[in-house]
């Protein structure tokens, strides 16, 4: 582990669940002050020996790959103020956030995924369900302006309980693919996505994470704090847990709907 870690495994009274307060493990590094050079999360670099795995054009994960980042890695809340943690991000994405407190954590799922699917003007597949089981469909044709009503919408009825329901198991985590969500469900829960995946000559395959966070904030990359030489890329190890910089997840909590 680098020396760069600072405090390992503390806790924090935060969660992703619209307003909802729970401890939560967090690994705290330094953070990086230098602007990003690349331009979307394609451009991230791999490390040495690694490429990224081939994405079919017009395919979630080619769409992902070019998801505009900031050259600043400062994380603004809703209301513009500054996160008080400012050591989890590698860089921050060029989405705007909005105005209120709603795009939190699984609320960057549902925005990274319905924003593939308007782009590709697949209206009918943009649906998302709340914890009850009601579900909330995009309306066939929605403008701009449609749609970003009805995001705020998803935002403010659904959240991490509702979409793990919705979501079904990755069996083997190294079937690992972009798109892919790491989620614990619930009460509070936490969402993150899968947003690149590289791979080496022997198989060996790395993968890179997005999130949102409570409260509403700039969705940004994150670093890996306990691989920091790989970092912002994470690899595939023997250990079932998997620690990012704000929330503990296991192996099992990997989840697709979007194959």
């Amino acid at each position: 582990m680098s020396k760069t870690v600072l405090i390992v495994l503390f806790f924090i009274f935060f969660s992703c669940n619209h307003g909802k307060k729970e401890p939560v493990a967090v690994v705290v590094m330094k953070e990086i002050t230098t602007p990003v050079m690349a331009t979307t999360i394609g451009e991230i670099p791999v490390p040495e020996g690694f490429k990224r795995i081939p994405a079919p054009a017009g395919s979630f994960a080619s769409w992902l790959r070019v998801v505009p980042l900031k050259k600043d890695r400062t994380v603004y809340l809703y209301n513009g103020s500054v996160k008080r943690n400012q050591s989890a991000q590698f860089a921050v994405v060029d989405i705007p956030v909005g105005k209120k407190d709603l795009q939190q954590c699984a609320d960057v799922v549902m925005r990274f995924r319905a924003a593939y699917l308007f782009s590709q003007k697949k209206y009918n597949q943009i649906a998302f369900m709340d914890y009850s089981g009601k579900w909330y469909h995009c309306p066939e044709g929605a403008t701009s302006a449609t749609f970003e009503n009805y995001l705020q919408n998803v935002f403010g009825w659904c959240g991490s309980a509702s979409l793990e329901k919705q979501l079904k198991p990755v069996l083997d985590f190294l079937d690992i693919k972009s798109g892919d969500v790491l989620i614990q469900g619930g009460f509070p829960g936490h969402a993150v996505t899968v947003v690149d995946v590289a791979v080496n000559e022997s198989g060996e395959k790395l993968y890179m994470l997005a999130q949102g966070y409570q409260p509403a904030q700039d969705i940004h990359v994150l670093v890996n704090p306990m691989e920091t030489s790989l970092s912002p890329w994470y690899g595939i190890t023997n250990e079932n847990d998997i620690i990012t910089p704000e929330w503990r997840f296991k192996k099992s909590n990997l989840k697709v709907i979007f194959r």
